[in-house]
């Protein structure tokens, strides 16, 4: 016997609000809003080909945390733990209120520019930001 779907609300394909992209990717429409998430300015990118939204500097770890992650990865979930602390105190919990606000009509593209796709400040903001729905 064949398996139906019970009456009621159809499935609505479940689209993420947010997502991360590595800056020096190309800028695509369906990026929706691009914020870049890094307290430096990439590398070799100019301005205009950036094509940057909004820049919350102050939702980028402090540089001891960010130099941390870099030299050794493996301590990821120390970085994920104090990056955490880092977001509730001032001036990045007011940029991630910020970043909260931006309209749910369209996508977010958090943009970072760490050369490591798995271990970035922009994965460990995404998780944040989802658990928090």
């Amino acid at each position: 016997m064949p398996v139906t779907k019970s009456p009621g609300k159809a499935a609505r394909p479940t689209k993420t609000r947010f997502r991360i992209k590595r800056i020096y990717e190309p800028a695509r429409k369906d990026d929706g809003l691009r914020v870049l998430v890094d307290r430096l300015w990439p590398r070799g990118i100019a301005k205009r080909k950036a094509h940057i939204d909004l820049w919350l500097r102050d939702l980028s770890p402090s540089d001891g945390l960010r130099r941390m992650l870099h030299a050794d990865p493996t301590k990821w979930g120390e970085f994920v733990k104090a990056y955490g602390r880092e977001l509730k105190q001032e001036p990045a919990r007011s940029a991630l209120a910020d970043l909260r606000k931006l309209p749910r009509s369209k996508p977010v593209t958090l943009l970072y520019a760490a050369r490591d796709e798995a271990h970035n400040n922009a994965v460990a903001l995404k998780r944040r930001l989802e658990r928090a729905k």
